[in-house]
């Protein structure tokens, strides 16, 4: 592809600003969901995982001349296999076989929002990535809260922090190749969508239902 069409980056600190990314936050019956259905939970939060590295990889791929980007995507796709493995021991360890699950409409929904034409497509891009990785950092962290098994749970809270420091890399990016007001106001759009799309719980559990 031609990058030429794309912004370089800004002027900016390299300091992560605080933001609230998600407008609404998770209804509680999205918890009682989940608690009652923990291996599918578990075995859904494994194909997360998985995706979450394609996606960093294909961004790397799709935009290889920015190098801030590139390097960025390289630590959060290794990391995302990491806690890939990471969940797959939990999955053999409570005998649940690896398999595919349909997945909720939650992604598919979102990315749909992405603008087609550079440079605003890869400012979606970035801006969808980092609220997936905001949401994934609510739910693992309710999971942290109230699954009943302690081991479990501590391993929950032990991915917060890693899942926040994707979030606010995509946001870094963001702010890196675009003005703040201009990424301030298409993520208020794109999170609107965001908290419309679990707005209904979707009758499969699942890490985003």
């Amino acid at each position: 592809m031609t990058h030429s069409t794309l912004p370089q980056p800004a002027n900016q600190a390299e300091t992560q600003p605080t933001i609230k990314f998600l407008q609404q936050p998770t209804h509680p019956d999205w918890i009682d969901q989940a608690l009652q259905n923990l291996d599918t939970i578990l075995l859904d939060h494994s194909h997360c995982e998985r995706k979450a590295a394609g996606v960093a990889v294909n961004m790397m791929f799709r935009y290889p001349s920015y190098t801030k980007l590139v390097r960025t995507l390289t630590a959060i796709a290794r990391e995302e296999l990491e806690h890939f493995e990471l969940v797959n021991q939990w999955l053999d360890r409570r005998d649940i076989p690896m398999a595919p699950l349909p997945a909720p409409p939650y992604g598919s929904k979102l990315s749909a929002q992405v603008r087609r034409d550079e440079p605003e497509r890869l400012l979606d891009m970035l801006l969808v990535s980092g609220l997936i990785e905001a949401r994934s950092h609510e739910r693992l962290g309710l999971l942290a809260q109230h699954l009943p098994d302690p081991e479990l749970a501590k391993f929950y809270r032990s991915l917060m922090a890693s899942e926040a420091r994707h979030y606010g890399a995509y946001w870094v990016l963001a702010t890196t190749y675009f003005e703040v007001g201009v990424v301030t106001a298409r993520l208020q759009e794109l999170a609107t969508v965001e908290s419309e799309l679990l707005a209904t719980l979707h009758p499969h559990p699942r890490i985003h239902s």
